[in-house]
């Protein structure tokens, strides 16, 4: 399937960019936020940041487009290395690639057979063979409540402690021939749930959100935007929290005066969501929700 950057126009609109400015694409994947960004720059340089070292390597090429293998967690430090104190604007769309979907043998899909995987930086050490066969059943129920909202969630996790005693579990099949047995409601979005969580768990997805949020008022100046698509409420709230009290936890914190102390401003008071006619061209689009933050003032 070809990829279709979610919500291209309204995240690239909602950067504001200003044409000689200096942006940052943290998740670049098949970079089609990315060219849309280069297009509206004249002296501008734009970073495109991604985990996955085989997205960046089929990158277009271009002389104002600086591509990095790295976790948009890491954005502050790949800036500060190239000297960049800051920049005006940061893109983040937290969705899973259709080309690592697509991929069979990346095994994020219960669509293909193929070995346990799920690592978007294939140098990383966690996979998802090891979560399932080494994660305690608390665990793994804490996972799957968690990551992938499943409703039996204890049930499923006792199942694969005991399954996995009598046979490793390696492959796609394999989770799913154990997840079906415990599957409620329908068996497709079952599924969906099962393999979202422990791909959210290998990647450290929330933890590295966390990371990345926390970071932002080092390298965004005044003035500057900070646009973020997420796909999992988990991913969403962290990041209204943060743009609404400036910590991911919602804690209301208040200075001197009674005034709440944050870095960001939040321009949109409800999430953006894809159009019905994106919706109904791109159906991966339908859980998309979009937050503009807009670095205040000190």
């Amino acid at each position: 399937m070809k990829h279709e950057s979610v919500m291209l126009e309204e995240a690239v609109e909602g950067l504001a960019i200003e044409e000689t400015g200096v942006y940052v694409d943290g998740t670049f994947g098949a970079g089609g936020h990315s060219h849309e960004i280069l297009n509206r720059l004249t002296s501008g340089v734009l970073y495109g940041l991604d985990r996955d070292l085989q997205v960046l390597q089929n990158a277009e090429k271009n002389e104002r487009l600086r591509l990095r293998h790295n976790n948009f967690s890491d954005m502050a430090d790949v800036l500060r290395a190239d000297g960049i104190q800051f920049v005006n604007g940061v893109l983040l769309d937290l969705g899973v690639s259709s080309m690592q979907f697509d991929e069979a043998d990346r095994g994020f899909s219960y669509r293909f057979p193929a070995e346990l995987d799920m690592r978007m930086n294939q140098q990383a050490v966690l996979s998802a063979q090891e979560v399932l066969q080494q994660y305690s059943e608390e665990e793994l129920w804490y996972m799957f409540s968690d990551f992938g909202e499943i409703r039996n969630a204890k049930s499923l996790a006792r199942f694969i402690v005991e399954n996995r005693q009598r046979k490793k579990i390696q492959t796609t099949e394999d989770l799913i021939f154990i997840a079906s047995q415990r599957s409620v409601g329908n068996k497709m979005r079952y599924l969906s749930q099962v393999f979202q969580a422990i791909r959210m768990e290998v990647n450290d997805e929330i933890g590295e959100l966390k990371r990345f949020l926390e970071s932002l008022p080092e390298f965004v100046k005044p003035g500057g935007r900070v646009v973020i698509i997420s796909f999992h409420s988990l991913e969403d709230r962290l990041v209204k929290n943060y743009f609404r009290h400036g910590n991911v936890d919602g804690k209301v914190e208040k200075g001197f005066y009674g005034q709440v102390e944050r870095p960001f401003e939040m321009l949109t008071k409800k999430p953006l969501v894809p159009s019905e006619k994106e919706i109904k061209h791109n159906k991966r689009s339908r859980s998309a929700k979009m937050r503009i933050g807009k670095r205040m003032k000190n």
